[in-house]
């Protein structure tokens, strides 16, 4: 073996996941065919779910000091108010993708992990004991072998078609334009604008730099050997808004559709797959990357510990089991919103149950919890209180090592017993377990009665972020059956 782990991919998802197995302890190669950074920047933001990941790494001090936080948001075009749910926003706004990589790319490389550019895979094989993988590399043609391999190669994986992952979908029924573009000056529209012909976003960028989506109906999929011109796009946004930009300069223009599918299983003996590699779709309401990256803190913690050898044997088959549910509902909530907001009048009185529906707070808040990933549950064991299985919040915790916080706590990428009430005997139970977690005594402060936290007296936190184990509870599992569950057998 060359390695443990092959990551194929230096996206963000590949980046996640190559820095948690480097949390996990394991060595990894992540290779990419690009021989640098694109430097575009298809998304220009993240989920309120994907803010409470990267800062449950410490990550997000890396994106600046002014990152802001989108309280309104919408869904396929309506506007919601996300504050009604607590803790919720729409999420972060305005950083494009291409910054979202450069901080996952410095995370990663200072963890250790091995970033190999200019590598284009053209050949996976698993034999069972291990994964071969052939690249055409800057040095001619070479050969790695991992014991696994993750597919994070974006919609068009060829580590997908390689291993015969079954597909299955709907094709692209129109062609979207995206364009970077200097020299405009419009009005911002954040979140578009529905137009008699179709939709047109445009929102700025920084140092005069716009970015420009236009999405005509009627114009349909074409097949493309390069990316349309600045002039069809410019164009295209005439026709539908009667404004000319054909004076601006674009720095990049590229297009997209609304394509749907998702693979039947995300794993195939050692060869795993994540985000767009594993589900393709309309890019609506910045959910593609924040559920991308999401898959990759749900597998790495796993496949670090499998790798490890302290993973209970059906561990690295709960990635399928949790994230393939998520999968399927990321492509209904997409489709939907593309119904929504790129439909024409046959859709409007849709649209108009739509706005009277979220008026009702119940409603809202089912939408909300949909589309920021807060509403993510996971099969964690018996038990029926209402945090086991779903994310434990943000929460200021007072300690005898001082103040602290439930994500300052994660940053370590190891489990977390916090125990509320300085229980001797529950530390106890969770002490042979101490390599893999760490057991914390520590009140919260200032608990809101509305939190999820509210007359929890102690809970078992995954590496995620997820409660796997909560007390009290009174149909719940043993700590001990518990902590054998989610970190395998005691030391």
């Amino acid at each position: 073996m060359d390695v443990p782990v092959i990551v194929v991919g230096a996206g963000p998802s590949g980046l996640v996941l190559a820095a948690e197995l480097r949390l996990g302890g394991v060595e990894v190669i992540v290779l990419d065919k690009l021989e640098k950074p694109s430097g575009e920047s298809r998304g220009l933001g993240f989920t309120a779910r994907a803010v409470e990941l990267f800062d449950q790494r410490g990550l997000l001090p890396g994106f600046g000091e002014n990152l802001e936080m989108a309280p309104i948001g919408h869904f396929g075009g309506i506007l919601v108010d996300y504050t009604q749910l607590e803790g919720a926003h729409f999420g972060a706004r305005g950083i494009p993708q291409a910054k979202t990589e450069e901080v996952l790319i410095a995370w990663a490389t200072d963890l250790g992990a091995d970033i190999r550019r200019g590598w284009e895979v053209v050949g996976v094989t698993d034999d069972g004991a291990g994964v071969d993988v052939e690249a055409e590399t800057p040095e001619g043609r070479q050969t790695l072998r991992g014991r696994y391999v993750v597919a994070c190669d974006g919609g068009r994986s060829t580590v997908r078609k390689l291993i015969g992952f079954d597909f299955p979908g709907t094709p692209s029924t129109i062609e979207m334009y995206l364009a970077d573009v200097a020299g405009l000056d419009l009005p911002a529209r954040h979140i578009g604008e529905k137009v008699p012909g179709g939709m047109i976003m445009n929102a700025p960028l920084g140092e005069g730099v716009e970015r420009i989506i236009a999405a005509e109906r009627g114009n349909g999929p074409r097949e493309r050997t390069g990316p349309p011109t600045y002039d069809e796009v410019a164009a295209c946004w005439e026709r539908l808004s009667g404004q000319s930009i054909a004076h601006g300069t674009a720095s990049w223009v590229s297009s997209f559709g609304d394509a749907t599918h998702q693979v039947t299983e995300y794993r195939k003996g050692n060869v795993l797959i994540v985000g767009d590699a594993a589900h393709t779709h309309l890019p609506a309401g910045g959910q593609g990357l924040s559920v991308s990256v999401q898959d990759s803190f749900n597998l790495g913690w796993k496949l670090a510990a499998t790798v490890r050898g302290w993973a209970p044997p059906e561990l690295l088959d709960t990635y399928h089991a949790e994230r393939h549910p998520v999968g399927q509902r990321l492509l209904m909530t997409t489709r939907a919103q593309g119904m929504l907001y790129l439909g024409g009048s046959e859709i409007e009185p849709l649209r108009n149950v739509f706005k009277e529906l979220l008026e009702y707070s119940e409603a809202a808040r089912h939408l909300i919890g949909m589309v920021t990933g807060f509403e993510v549950h996971y099969d964690a064991g018996s038990g029926t209180h209402p945090l086991l299985g779903n994310r434990v919040p943000k929460q200021d915790l007072v300690g005898t090592g001082g103040k602290t916080t439930t994500t300052e706590l994660l940053h370590s990428g190891r489990g977390v017993l916090l125990d509320f009430t300085d229980h001797p005997d529950l530390r106890a139970v969770a002490a042979p377990w101490s390599d893999r977690i760490d057991i914390v005594t520590a009140l919260p402060h200032e608990l809101s009665p509305a939190s999820p936290l509210a007359g929890v007296t102690a809970v078992l936190v995954r590496p995620d972020g997820y409660a796997a184990w909560v007390e009290p509870d009174a149909e719940g599992e043993a700590l001990s059956s518990a902590l054998n569950r989610w970190f395998g057998k005691p030391r």
